[in-house]
C-alpha cells in the first residue's frame, strides 16, 4: 500500500488528523511531509503497526501513548503510560513563569526545582530557555525519572535528576520552585479516557485535592532564596485553598492567581521581590 492509501485507509477508522499523526510517526515524518510521498510504498511491517495503532485508538488509548512523544513548547518529549500527558495549560505556566523571572529577578542564574517533574516537560523547557538556569527535576516515580532522563539526553538539557516525595528531605535551596502537581479529588469525575489510561499517582492527591500542595508547603520556607518565586499549576477550585496554605507557612509575599486561556484559574505565583 501507499501513503495515499493508508492515509485513506485510516480515515475511516479516525479523524483525518490523527490518522496522519499516526502514520507520520510511524514512518518517521513530519505530517506536513507526508504530502510529498504520497506515492510511496510502505513496508507490510510498518502497515501491520500502523493499523495496530489504529485499533488502540479505536480502544480509547490516548494518541499520545500510541504515538510515544507531544510536542511541548516546541520540544519533542517522549512520555509512556508511567506519566502524565503534558496539557497546553502547562506550557501556560511555563511561559507565565519566564515572565515573573524576567520581572523578579536581577540576574537569571536561577536554582529552580521541578517538583513531580513526570516526563520533565516542565524543568527541561527551562533550561532550554535559558542555558543559566541550573534546574532539578524531582519525581517520586522512578519510571518518571527514567523518562526525564532519556528526554534530558535528546533534547541536550543539562538538569540534574533526584528521586524524592516534593520537598522531603531537600536540603538545598532555591530561587524558584516550580510544580504541576496532582490536584484532582479522589472522587472527582474525570473523563475515561484520563482515568482509564494516565498513572493515578500523577492524577489523585487525597479527598480534597490538596495533598501535594501540603507536602510542598509544610517544607517550603527552608527551601526559599530570597527573593523566590513559587509557580504551580492548581485545579479551578483551589484557588482560595492554596493562599491558605501560603499564608499558614510563608510571610510577606505577592499573591497571583492568573486564568488559562479557556477563562479558568489555572495557576498561582508566589512571590517575594
Amino acid at each position: 500500500m501507499t501513503i495515499e492509501e493508508l492515509i485513506v485507509y485510516g480515515k475511516k477508522y479516525l479523524h483525518s488528523n490523527e490518522a496522519k499523526m499516526l502514520l507520520a510517526s510511524i514512518l518517521e515524518l513530519d505530517t506536513l511531509e507526508l504530502l510529498n510521498h504520497l506515492d510511496d510504498n510502505v513496508s507490510e511491517e510498518k502497515i501491520d503497526i500502523y493499523k495496530r495503532c489504529i485499533q488502540a485508538r479505536l480502544n480509547n488509548e490516548p494518541l499520545q501513548y500510541i504515538i510515544g512523544n507531544v510536542n511541548f513548547y516546541g520540544y519533542i518529549f517522549k512520555i509512556d503510560r508511567h506519566v502524565l500527558i503534558p496539557r497546553f495549560e502547562t506550557e501556560e505556566l511555563v511561559e507565565n513563569t519566564l515572565i515573573k523571572i524576567d520581572e523578579i529577578f536581577p540576574s537569571d542564574k536561577l536554582n529552580i526545582i521541578d517538583l513531580g517533574c513526570g516526563s520533565g516537560v516542565i524543568g527541561i523547557t527551562l533550561k532550554k530557555k535559558n542555558a543559566n538556569f541550573n534546574v532539578t527535576c524531582l519525581d517520586i516515580s522512578s519510571d518518571a525519572l527514567r523518562i526525564t532522563e532519556e528526554n534530558s539526553r535528546s533534547l541536550n538539557a543539562d538538569v540534574n535528576i533526584v528521586a524524592g516525595d516534593m520537598l522531603d528531605g531537600i536540603s538545598d535551596k532555591y530561587d524558584v520552585i516550580i510544580s504541576n502537581p496532582p490536584y484532582i479529588k479522589t472522587d472527582e469525575e474525570i473523563e475515561d479516557i484520563v482515568k482509564n489510561n494516565e498513572p493515578h499517582l500523577a492524577l489523585y492527591a487525597g479527598v480534597d485535592g490538596l495533598d501535594c500542595y501540603r507536602k510542598i508547603f509544610k517544607n517550603v520556607a527552608k527551601n526559599l532564596n530570597d527573593p523566590y518565586l513559587i509557580a504551580l499549576e492548581i485545579g479551578e477550585s483551589e484557588r482560595e485553598d492554596i493562599k491558605t496554605l501560603a499564608e499558614n507557612y510563608l510571610k510577606d509575599f505577592i499573591f497571583e492567581c492568573k486564568k488559562d486561556l479557556a477563562g479558568r484559574d489555572r495557576m498561582v505565583f508566589i512571590y517575594k521581590k
